[in-house]
């Protein structure tokens, strides 16, 4: 009795597994094979004509210029300080000092210097010149080079000189026949 009582339960529980895995075989059939359902568009858009919906997705991209980018007529500065400069583009020397090649790495760009004179009273250097002290740093030789173009100034780069090591022994600074050793007396 126990035995036919567990048979009908086994029984009942795999029809019902078979029966809700045809159901839900069916109903995702189904699912996959309806329309979806259609956009709901704004009123407003739907009304608009051709050429106005035309219109705003053009306001929404990005403007493109053929010319290259030019901020000379806003920028405020002199034409004079414009159109007669020479901006110098190069890469700092390594300093003398122990410091290794820091500072080496950036390229700057400064201006040709124009009228200095000593003033009288204190003896201090002095210029009629506002971008005779400006020395900026770039990241790289292009964008010094797109600067001075945005900003209309002429400009020359100066390319920065390897030096080529020599060879050298350390055997022939201790070599008797060679004039590298110094007496101190």
């Amino acid at each position: 009795m126990a035995l036919q009582s567990l048979i009908r339960r086994e029984v009942s529980m795999i029809t019902h597994l078979v029966k809700s895995r045809s159901i839900s075989a069916t109903s995702q059939i189904l699912a996959k094979s309806e329309p979806p359902d259609p956009e709901l568009k704004d009123a407003s858009e739907v009304l608009l004509d051709p050429e106005e919906i035309k219109h705003r997705k053009h306001l929404q991209e990005f403007i493109t210029v053929d010319q290259p980018m030019d901020i000379t007529a806003i920028s405020g500065v002199p034409e004079e300080h414009i159109k007669t400069r020479r901006v110098r583009i190069f890469v700092p020397t390594k300093n003398a000092m122990q410091s290794g090649t820091n500072n080496t790495l950036l390229w700057k760009m400064e201006f040709e210097t124009r009228e200095r004179w000593e003033n009288p009273l204190m003896g201090w250097a002095s210029s009629g010149d506002p971008l005779s002290n400006i020395n900026i740093d770039f990241s790289s030789k292009e964008d010094a080079i797109s600067f001075c173009d945005k900003n209309g100034w002429e400009w020359f780069v100066e390319e920065p000189q390897k030096p080529t090591p020599k060879k050298k022994s350390y055997g022939a600074n201790f070599s008797w026949n060679k004039k590298t050793r110094v007496s101190t007396k």
